[in-house]
């Protein structure tokens, strides 16, 4: 009977393993996890998890009796030592497992402060896992001070937990403003202005020199030679895809673990998917961190490990919650030109144009602007900017 491994026990393992068995697949699933936990959901973490509005069990995709019950073996709270492609093999310690087919959903690991400038000081974390937030818990009480490093997503989010939860909080972001990598800087001032309004210190332009401390942090020195105190840091400085056993094996990597079209890799019998994984997209390669393409892209690499040979189109989308702020993004905006604002009210929406082509939209608290800005560029099509600026009923551009 043939057997499918699944190497990293994510949002994109999960999915793939499920797909397999609801697709038919009758052989053999292992599904293996570095993890103690059984595949659960990252989003809430630094937002409903970290603020104590959500118990663990509702972050789990599903039940270890679901797994069980369609017999999908969890190995979890495992790591995989080595693959071996040439023998179809992989080295769980002083275990060797034999695969037909196996996916590679290793997912990413978080970017961490160097040593050298004080990035192994106690008091300093990062926000990935559920072993992650369970550990910062603790240091979210009221009226003790938060320099967050790095003003991305991930960075923002918990500057808005922890400004919720009564800590004083400051965003210390190298580049020229908030996700000036991720967006344009309409978005950019919006969410300044949201933060600012709840107290948060945003700090711009200037990178961090070293982190200060005996044992423990207890200040941030910046570039500009300005410190400031803290009783811990959060790093959101980014992640890296988790390439290293695809590497060690002998897979091709470009910005992550190298697939074709089809979420083949560069070794025989071995498929990616999910954040670890880069593939062809538009004439270009790209490689997308989002729950949606973990999941799409992982069900399209079940049906191609049973044979399907179907090209995995992606429909890059995101979301942010931030207060009571929810950011709604459909589409990449790389190459753009131009930006179409819509107001109304409590709700915003920032269309982004590279001449005529609508690329992407960035809509806040507007779930309207957000699904027809997805249809059309779903569908390949892009109204003039004039009619996205100038239209009473966003529905009119549907038709």
């Amino acid at each position: 009977m043939a057997h499918f491994v699944v190497i990293g026990a994510g949002q994109a393992g999960a999915a793939l393993a499920v797909r397999l068995r609801a697709q038919g697949f009758a052989g053999d699933i292992t599904l293996i996890g570095a993890e103690t936990p059984p595949p659960y959901q990252r989003p809430p973490l630094s937002k409903a998890y970290l603020l104590g509005e959500m118990e663990e069990e509702r972050l789990w995709l599903r039940t270890p009796e679901f797994y069980a019950e369609n017999r999908v073996a969890l190995r979890l709270g495992q790591r995989v030592t080595a693959i071996d492609p040439e023998a179809r093999t992989v080295r769980l310690g002083t275990e060797t497992l034999r695969y037909d087919e196996l996916a590679l959903t290793t997912g990413a690991i978080p970017r961490r402060l160097p040593a050298a400038i004080g990035g192994d000081l106690a008091g300093i974390h990062t926000i990935r896992t559920l072993a992650d937030v369970d550990t910062i818990r603790a240091e979210f009480t009221p009226g003790r001070r938060v320099t967050i490093i790095g003003g991305g997503y991930i960075g923002l989010e918990a500057a808005a937990v922890a400004a919720k939860l009564g800590l004083a909080v400051t965003v210390v972001e190298a580049a020229a403003r908030i996700l000036q990598r991720v967006a344009a800087a309409e978005t950019s001032d919006h969410f300044r202005a949201l933060h600012q309004t709840h107290g948060v210190r945003i700090i711009e332009g200037t990178g961090l020199a070293r982190l200060e401390g005996d044992s423990r942090v207890s200040a941030a020195l910046l570039g500009d030679g300005s410190r400031v105190p803290c009783d811990f840091v959060i790093a959101g400085i980014g992640v890296l895809p988790a390439t290293d056993l695809a590497e060690a094996a002998g897979c091709a990597l470009e910005n992550g673990i190298s697939t074709d079209e089809l979420g083949r890799t560069s070794l025989p019998h071995i498929w990616a998917a999910g954040d670890c994984a880069s593939f062809p997209w538009r004439g270009r390669r790209i490689r997308l961190e989002s729950v949606g393409n973990a999941i799409d892209q992982a069900e399209c690499v079940a049906d191609n490990m049973r044979g399907a040979a179907r090209r995995y189109e992606a429909k890059p989308w995101f979301w942010s919650d931030q207060y009571d702020c929810k950011l709604q993004i459909a589409g990449l905006n790389t190459g753009y030109d131009r930006i179409v604002t819509r107001r109304s009210g409590a709700s915003v929406s920032f269309w982004y144009y590279a001449g005529d082509r609508l690329l992407a939209v960035d809509a806040m608290n507007d779930p309207r602007a957000y699904m027809t800005a997805k249809r059309l560029i779903e569908s390949g099509r892009s109204p003039a900017p004039e009619a996205v600026e100038n239209a009473a009923d966003l529905k009119a551009l549907l038709a």
